[in-house]
Formats: structure tokens, sequence, C-alpha cells
């Protein structure tokens, strides 16, 4: 993997060369004041179009749905075409539902505009679906309908990742319209079952050979800003690894009055289990988790010192009562850099309202756990098995348990931020916001990343768009439309300065 590993620290420390002012106005080319100039113009037009892409209800968790999906890989589709992209649609197979019905996955497009051998390939990664909404779960209005409430664009899927890959769009055609050749090539990769795995997507590349060959870099503009003012760049990302456990005691559900007594329950034994991963602070208590974590460096730690962020802020935003830490450095690295287990819920038990007095025959919990350098999937799936197993074992009771994860998991991932692609990103935000944007880990994971970098063998950039209150997968989810605008600005500024890169800088 193309990676700077934890000497990172040491050399973003070295980024001071340059003056955020050097990229300001009086300093721009012409060429980006035309470009800016245009796009803040055409801000109505743009804002009606996201409202057309938030209309089309692409949920991939919907399958009753997969028809609107469809239609929005095309909706997109004819808007590149309209570029002049070549355009293949290309079909990624068929979904098998539990009733035994069969929907077809949405197609992936992939698209290309521009190869000569002169210029650098771009490639960039969007997707168009987005996870379930509707009025009922507390929205403040219709999640389909974008509603623009005093600059803030509220609608289920604006800020992921609707609102930012139309921005690359928007930014393409502003070259068009001012008759300004592209600087670099372009390569879409658009999909519509992020939401759900990415199925399919990672077979197509693979068999994909002349569409990812010659990429030079890749761009994801998925995620947000850590804070609301202050833009970002991210170049890692916490791994993944979900667990599921099982604790059966019999055939039947069975009523307390009855039979409460008469057995050993199965949901103490895996109350149990589930106490016994993570002490009242959150700490794991599985032996052997923390040993093979990257060590964290002086210099790691003066540079997240340096970045823009507010505890207090985060709290209020994210609703929680009392954060785990209030010291900033200390957050950000139970954030990013730290192992983290987080218990998600009970499956088979009594959870809806009201008292029914049932003893479940069987129950199964589901946690995860966020890896991080330089932990191996392998080696944290044998730790926690061999942990879970030792505490049944000392439980001692005569029910079944089964431990078992979801998939293969996900390592943490990080990318080089001293490379040119990072580089042109943090002139073009110089450009459009008047500052170097603030280097970043996220705590999430994302499996494509992944697979595009096993696929392309480049360096990848993540650039987002949306600030940290735009609420992403929950109720009234929204862009705000500086960010909207501002972020196609700075797509459009980046294209010119990554094509633009001196050989001496690359």
């Amino acid at each position: 993997m193309e990676s700077v590993g934890e000497n990172t620290a040491t050399e973003i420390k070295q980024l001071g060369g340059e003056n955020a002012a050097d990229f300001g106005p009086e300093n721009q080319a012409p060429e980006i004041r035309k470009l800016f100039t245009y796009i803040e113009s055409q801000r109505a037009r743009y804002i009606t179009t996201l409202r057309e892409a938030v209309g089309i209800r692409s949920v991939s968790g919907w399958p009753h749905a997969r028809s609107e999906s469809i239609r929005m890989i095309q909706w997109t589709a004819t808007k590149l075409e309209a570029l002049g992209f070549t355009v293949d649609i290309r079909k990624v197979g068929d979904e098998t539902l539990p009733d035994g019905n069969i929907v077809p996955f949405p197609p992936i497009i992939l698209a290309t505009l521009g190869d000569s051998p002169e210029k650098k390939t771009l490639m960039i990664y969007g997707h168009v679906d987005v996870s379930a909404a509707t009025f009922e779960e507390g929205w403040e209005s219709d999640p389909f309908v974008l509603i623009d409430y005093h600059g803030a664009l509220f609608g289920r899927g604006s800020a992921d990742n609707k609102g930012p890959l139309l921005g690359w769009i928007h930014a393409i055609e502003a070259y068009q319209k001012n008759e300004m050749e592209m600087p670099v090539n372009i390569k879409f990769v658009i999909e519509g079952m992020q939401e759900r795995g990415s199925q399919g997507l990672k077979t197509l590349l693979e068999a994909s050979e002349a569409f990812v060959t010659d990429i030079s870099s890749v761009v994801v503009s998925d995620g947000s800003w850590l804070g609301k003012e202050k833009p970002c760049l991210a170049y890692g990302l916490r791994g993944l690894l979900y667990f599921f456990v099982e604790v059966e005691s019999g055939t039947k559900d069975l009523h307390s009055g009855v039979y409460g007594g008469c057995l050993r329950e199965s949901m103490p034994d895996l109350l149990f289990l589930l106490n016994s991963l993570v002490d009242a602070a959150g700490n794991i208590l599985i032996p052997g988790i923390q040993d093979e974590v990257c060590p964290i460096s002086v210099d790691e730690e003066e540079v997240y010192d340096t970045i823009e962020f507010l505890p207090e802020e985060f709290r209020v935003d994210a609703g929680i009562n009392t954060l785990s830490e209030t010291e900033k450095v200390k957050l950000l690295m139970k954030r990013w850099r730290l192992p983290t287990l987080s218990i998600h819920g009970i499956q088979g038990c009594f959870s809806t309202p009201g008292a029914l007095t049932v003893i479940p025959r069987k129950v199964i919990g589901k946690f995860s756990i966020r890896l991080v350098p330089n932990q191996k999937v392998e080696e944290v799936e044998k730790l926690v098995t061999d942990y879970v197993n030792s505490k049944w074992a000392e439980r001692g009771s005569p029910n079944t348990m089964l431990i078992y994860t979801a998939s293969d998991g996900f390592p943490s991932w990080t990318s080089n931020p001293l490379h040119e692609n990072y580089l042109a990103a943090r002139r073009a935000t110089a450009m459009v916001y008047g500052q170097f944007p603030d280097l970043i880990r996220d705590g999430g994971h994302m499996g494509n990343i992944w697979t595009l970098q096993d696929i392309t063998k480049q360096n990848i950039l993540l650039l987002p768009m949306g600030a940290a209150d735009d609420k992403t997968h929950s109720e009234n989810e929204k862009l705000d439309s500086r960010n909207y605008i501002e972020g196609t600005k700075l797509m459009a500024a980046y294209f010119y300065e990554y094509g633009n890169i001196p050989p001496a800088e690359q």
C-alpha cells in the first residue's frame, strides 16, 4: 500500500514552507478567477439540480424501491454524457430477497473524459445511493424534498454523497462553459450500493483492466470536516471488525410464569459476555488488544495540537452527555488513533414497547472493534475469540455459545499526505477559503477505499465537502449552501493545481 506510515506526523510538521496568502485572489491565475466567478453565478441552478437528485429515492436498503436506485444511476449518466464523457453503464448482477424475489443491483457507471498521454489521469469515486429515511423517524420535512432553510440544504443525500458528486460535475462543466481545457483526464466510478457494502464494485473493477490502467491518483469526496468552519483533508481511516455472539438455551421461546427458574436463561449469559468486553470507562478488557498499536510519537501529539477542534462544540452537536476525554489531543487520539469497542444491540430479545414476559430461546449480541495502525484483522479476531471463549468457560453455563465475525473485516488505512495529490488539494483549499486545511484522520471506515487502493495502487485523497454537523445517515441531513458552492470552486481549483504541479514538486 502506498503510505508513509507513522513518520507522517514528523513530515506534516515540515509543510510550513508555504503561506496561504500566496494563493489569495491577487495571486490567482486569471483562469481560476474566471472559474470562481462562473460557479458563484450558477448557485441557484446548482441547488435546483441537487433538488432533482435528492428527489430520487435511491435508498439501497429498500429493495422494493430498486427502480429508483437504477433511475438515479441513469440520471447521473445523462449528466456525464452531456459533458462529453464516454459512459459505460455496467450491470453487476441480481439480489435474491428473503421472500425469493429477485431484483437487480443498480448498475455501476464507468465514465471517461479525455485520454491525453500528456496529462495525468484522475479517478473520482462517488456513490448515488443513500441510507433509509422516513418522515416518521424524526425528520422535520419530507427527506426527499430538498429544503433551503437559511442556507442549509436539508434532504437525504444532500451531503452523502449527491451534493459532493454534483460538485465534481459542476466543476467540470465550469471549465467547458468558459471554453477552458481540462488540466487532467477524468475517470468516474459511480455506484449505487455503497451504503450496503458496494456489492459488485470490486469484481467489476478487477475485470475492467483497461479502465483502471494509467490512473495517476484517486480522489473521494465522502466524509466531512472535523468542525464547521475549517476545511480538512483526511489521510487515514480506522478499520472495522464486527462480531456476533450467539447464546442458545433451547428450541422455543418460553413464558416466564410457566418456565422461569426451570432453565439457565440465555439472556443473562449473553449480558455477562458483553459486560466483560469493556470497563466502565470504555477501556477494552481483552488482553493483548493494544500490543500491536503503533506508538504515538511526540511529533504526532504536536500535530494534533495544531488541529482546529472544539471538544465542547463536538459534544453539543453530537448530543453527548459526557465526553470520555475533554482535552483536545486525547479526544482526537480516541477518535482516530486508538482502538475502540462498541456494543450495538441484541437480536432475538423482546424490544418493542410494552411488558411481555418472554424468555428468548436464542439471543445474538453484536459488537465491533475499530482497528488502528498496526493492528491486523486476523490477529484481533483471534484475540477476541479466545477471550470470549475463556469468559464462557468461566461462566460455566450449560447453554451453547458461538462467536463469529460478520465479514472478513477491514484493517486501518493511511495515505501519503505529502503526495502531489494532497499538495494540490491543500493549495486549492487556500485559494477558496484563505487558509490551508487541517490534515486529519477519520474514525470511521470505507471498505471501498481498500478496493480502490488494491485496484489502482495509487495515492487516494479524501477531500470532504460537508461540515461536521451535516448529520449524514441521521434525520435532517443537510449540506450548507456555502460548502456546496465553495466546495465546487475548490474542486475546480484542485483540477487546475493537480494538472499543473511542476515536475520538481511531484
